[in-house]
């Protein structure tokens, strides 16, 4: 069977979230959907770390977590590069954190549950409009 060689410019995708299910069925979906995912991560210092070594084209990182969460290491990754691709998974729908995800420039904020679609559609809108500058919501 031939391999369907994929066509995207984000190809290589990090991905961080502390519950372990939900991170090993996001990279089988991603994976999927012909993505390479180069590194994975439970919290934000491994986020930032692996951020640093790997330096994917996006990255996907949960918002809460235990010890370092996702805000913190959206905060460290800016600092390392103002212009990286990091799409927020959150569960959480409060004022104050998007006002906070606005704040560091999240790419783009996805609500939990989400359908993998849903996600190729927020990678797809992000490759087609990546200097927009402003953060896109999607649930």
């Amino acid at each position: 069977m031939k391999q369907v060689e994929s066509n995207r410019r984000l190809k290589t995708v990090l991905v961080i979230d502390d519950n372990p299910d939900v991170l090993s069925l996001f990279v089988e979906l991603l994976e999927l959907k012909k993505f390479q995912v180069v590194g994975t991560g439970r919290n934000g210092k491994e986020a930032v770390a692996q951020f640093e070594k790997l330096k994917p084209d996006i990255t996907f990182l949960d918002v809460v977590m235990p010890n370092t969460d996702g805000l913190y290491a959206l905060d460290l990754i800016r600092e390392i590069n103002p212009e990286a691709v990091v799409v927020m998974i959150t569960t959480d729908l409060s004022q104050d954190t998007a006002k906070r995800l606005e704040d560091l420039k999240a790419t783009a904020v996805i609500y939990k549950p989400f359908d993998i679609n849903d996600l190729v559609k927020v990678v797809d809108e992000i490759e087609s409009d990546v200097k927009s500058g402003k953060v896109r919501f999607f649930n």
